[in-house]
């Protein structure tokens, strides 16, 4: 006979894992997490992992993020249900992924561990049903906020990256890239999916896939997170994982581009160089202050460390069994993005609306930390580039997401430009796309 837990014993639990998970060592300042040689201290295990999570409490009337000196902001769109992507069509329509998790099977690995986990991710917002809609806002008179909004596309599966390649446009859904044709103007799509490829679903410890084209349109990239924090789920369940694949559209043709990568979301290409450049997340339970996030060019074949090191080649001593030999071969990313920050999106200064200095830069969208005392992240960064590299310290663009209380209020995913040169910031505790433009 199964026997249930009571209601105190299981709150007194919860405290118990709580208070164990928000002990440990004081955080160091922030700043030394980010940069192309951030401080890596030695790491610090906990029993159950460590929780200081930002409850979701949504934005009160009147309240919005705080721009940087010289910027504004404004709500081009709200009342959206978990927008999490964002992604600009040539006519200037802004195509919004609302999504979230998609069903998990049956988790028996997960214990009490995973329990707690979960009820860490409801109180954060992240446990919502899928609206699994892709929506598309019109701002038809140029004031930066969007007068209509339609069900563009609806019966997804979780669907995250997007982007058009002629008449063509392709989805990143959790399971499959598929695509639909598309004609300028339109506002829903009607066409069933046509699939291109599968991709690594099943357990989609991390189900977000982020989706870019080559320049010339030829080869589409999607990024997939692994299946687990260090692989403790098994191996066998990273096949393809924490890697991006590189697919020829036309035959659905893939090979891995780039291994190694936790969590690689957001993708873009610099301007400068050429090259395609990641934001990935990386692992967790090793304290305040590892290991950090970080964005690098993507080397093609290149491995980056996951599971077994980190940050380069700082081995992960709990991964078994070890392997020298792939952590002799790990590539040490480019630039740091502090620790847990949840640094999801990427996207690279253009245009002539934001000034100078910006162009060619890398936005951030930083989800924050849950995992973290104090919290990181929970606002969108700017990092120059000079001569296709990064070149300086990160500068806030967009704050403010935690109020008084250090509840979120909201919570950066995806940022993009606009046909004007503004800067999107998908908001999904908020369920507002905020839009951030340089005061004239």
């Amino acid at each position: 006979m199964t026997r249930s837990i009571g209601r105190p014993r299981l709150l007194a639990a919860v405290a118990c894992l709580t208070l164990a998970a928000c002990a440990g060592p004081a955080a160091l300042d922030p700043l030394v997490g980010f940069g192309p040689n951030p401080t890596l201290p030695e790491p610090t295990a906990s029993l159950v992992p460590r929780v200081n999570i930002a409850d979701a409490v949504g934005w009160p009337e009147g309240r919005m993020p705080v721009a940087a000196p010289g910027f504004r902001v404004q709500a081009f769109a709200s009342g959206l249900d978990h927008p999490r992507w964002v992604y600009c069509l040539p006519n200037g329509d802004i195509l919004v992924a609302e999504s979230n998790a998609p069903p998990k099977p049956d988790d028996k690995k997960g214990g009490l561990r995973g329990w707690v986990q979960g009820l860490i991710m409801g109180r954060a917002g992240a446990t919502v049903p899928s609206a699994n809609r892709i929506s598309l806002l019109r701002d038809a008179d140029g004031d930066g906020v969007a007068e209509t909004k339609t069900a563009f596309l609806e019966n997804l599966m979780s669907p995250f990256g997007m982007v058009l390649v002629g008449d063509t446009l392709y989805v990143a859904n959790a399971d499959a890239v598929v695509a639909f044709p598309y004609q300028p103007g339109q506002t829903r799509i009607e066409a069933a999916p046509r699939t291109i490829v599968a991709l690594p679903a099943g357990r989609n410890h991390h189900w977000t896939k982020s989706l870019v084209a080559s320049p010339d349109g030829s080869r589409l990239y999607v990024g997939v997170g692994s299946n687990s924090n260090i692989g403790e789920n098994g191996l066998d369940e990273e096949e393809g994982r924490a890697a991006i694949w590189e697919i020829d559209p036309a035959t659905g043709a893939h090979r891995i581009f780039a291994s190694g990568l936790r969590n690689p979301v957001g993708m873009d290409w610099q301007p400068d160089s050429g090259k395609l450049w990641v934001a990935v997340n990386e692992r967790d339970e090793l304290g305040n202050d590892l290991v950090p996030d970080y964005m690098t060019s993507v080397t093609p074949g290149g491995f980056y460390g996951w599971p077994w090191s980190y940050y380069g080649q700082t081995v992960d001593t709990r991964v078994e069994p070890a392997r020298p030999d792939k952590v002799a071969a790990a590539l040490r990313p480019d630039y740091a993005l502090g620790a847990h920050t949840a640094s999801l999106g990427l996207t690279f200064g253009e245009g002539e609306e934001f000034p100078a200095q910006y162009r060619g830069g890398a936005f951030i969208g930083q989800h924050g930390s849950w995992n973290r005392k104090p919290r990181s992240g929970y606002k969108v960064i700017f990092v120059p580039f000079a001569n296709g590299m990064p070149n300086g310290g990160p500068q806030d663009i967009l704050t403010g997401f935690l109020n008084e209380n250090e509840q979120a209020m909201g919570r950066p995913v995806g940022v993009q430009f606009d046909a004007t040169g503004a800067l999107l910031v998908a908001d999904d505790v908020g369920n507002v796309i905020w839009r951030v433009s340089p005061i004239s």
